[in-house]
């Protein structure tokens, strides 16, 4: 799977992937199709971001998702 590329299976990966990372509680606020192709890179780049870190704190998982929700539909 190549995440570089902005497909629909790709963005419903990064968005499931990073709503185990952050353990959101509420799936529904991590519904990939809440999110639109044309933010691909936005939501990739908080994705490595993610990724990049052992562990995220409260604060960072709080900032991921105010800017999140700025990206849904």
């Amino acid at each position: 799977m190549n995440l570089n590329e902005a497909t629909e299976e790709n963005l419903k990966y990064i968005i499931d992937d990073m709503s185990k990372q952050l353990q959101v509680l509420n799936p529904t606020i991590m519904n990939h199709e809440n999110f639109s192709l044309d933010d691909y890179d936005e939501i990739k780049q908080l994705h490595d971001m993610v990724k990049s870190k052992n562990q995220v704190s409260v604060p960072e998982i709080h900032a991921i998702i105010d800017e999140l929700k700025k990206l849904r539909k």
